[in-house]
């Protein structure tokens, strides 16, 4: 039996059924999608951003950032080399500092300084307090020199296989001079792939506070397999004196802590002593000076010598038995 044929009625219907569903679709449009900000970018991780990609010197650029530690400090750099050799490539100078909110978010109004190394250049953001993190922002300084990145492999690993600290306090540190040390590390290389010119984090703490960290690069190569001895002075402020722990890290990792017992500066107690002894003393002393200058005499007479009596014989005149006036030695005779 043939198939009955469709007429021209049956398309029209069609015809309009998809005109229908055509019509359904754009009365509900799709929603439009969410613009990239940080807190839809925010999974855990501190996040930082410019509210623009590009910036003369001497300009102002707004950073604001979110998963930060709640009440943290935070320090925000223009660095160059996206910062590939630590703080020495940022402009530390201008750079400014933020703490952030209870939700951990912040805004800030950041300068733009020519950075001491060429582009590509990045707002680094960075914790002074609390637990080690950080962020980068790109950013496009118009007009500062652009040059490649060093070679990063970042295929080392570096371990310590030992640590100590070298030197002794001399007699300006026991007079409140900053004391200082050499924080001497073997570093061994169990990557696959050479470290060239590693920069390290060296930290120094006392007691429960968090450390106080500070770049240290270090010029040289530690091939994969090999080891090298590293070198890193170490200095506290003038009169510290307790027990101080000194922290090396590297990529993120602390490799060694080395506890450091500082001696109290005996000598600035002992001035301090002596010149509370010696101060008052001298203060005395003038005083009484001051006094017995300024104090009223009495005159001075002539003593008098005593008249006799009338009436009475004058008192005769010793003589001795060497000194008689009859020149004789012998006594007068009764």
């Amino acid at each position: 039996m043939s198939r009955p044929q469709r007429g021209p009625r049956s398309a029209w219907k069609r015809a309009a059924a998809l005109l229908a569903l055509l019509a359904l679709l754009a009365a509900f449009p799709a929603p439009p999608a969410p613009a990239p900000t940080l807190a839809a970018l925010a999974d855990g991780t501190p996040q930082a951003a410019v509210d623009r990609s590009e910036a003369p010197p001497g300009g102002q650029v707004t950073v604001t950032g979110r998963g930060w530690p709640a009440g943290a400090l935070l320090t925000l750099l223009v660095c160059g080399q996206n910062m590939a050799g630590g703080t020495n490539d940022c402009a530390n100078a201008e750079g400014r500092a933020v703490t952030t909110g209870a939700d951990g978010a912040f805004r800030k109004d950041v300068p733009v300084p020519a950075p001491p190394k060429p582009c590509p250049c990045v707002v680094h953001v960075a914790t002074v307090t609390g637990d080690s993190a950080a962020a980068d922002a790109p950013l496009v300084v118009t007009g500062h020199p652009v040059a490649p990145l060093p070679e990063r492999s970042g295929g080392e690993r570096l371990g310590v296989l030992d640590a100590r600290l070298e030197g002794a306090d001399g007699l300006l540190t026991w007079f409140g001079a900053p004391p200082t040390r050499r924080l001497v590390v073997t570093v061994a290389n169990l990557g696959s792939t050479p470290a060239r010119n590693p920069t390290f984090r060296l930290g120094t703490s006392r007691g429960v506070l968090a450390p106080v960290w500070e770049d240290r690069p270090w010029h040289g190569t530690v091939a994969p397999g090999s080891k090298e001895r590293v070198t890193l002075d170490v200095e506290l402020a003038a009169g510290a004196y307790g027990d101080y722990l000194v922290s090396l890290e590297y990529g993120g990792k602390v490799l060694v802590e080395q506890p450091w017992d500082v001696s109290r500066p005996w000598g600035v107690t002992l001035f301090w002593i002596l010149l509370g002894v010696v101060v008052p003393l001298a203060v005395f002393r003038a005083g009484m000076a001051v006094v017995d200058r300024v104090r009223p005499r009495a005159p001075r007479t002539p003593a008098k010598t005593p008249t006799p009596a009338p009436g009475d014989a004058a008192p005769l005149p010793w003589f001795t038995p060497g000194t008689d006036p009859r020149g004789t030695g012998s006594p007068p005779p009764g």
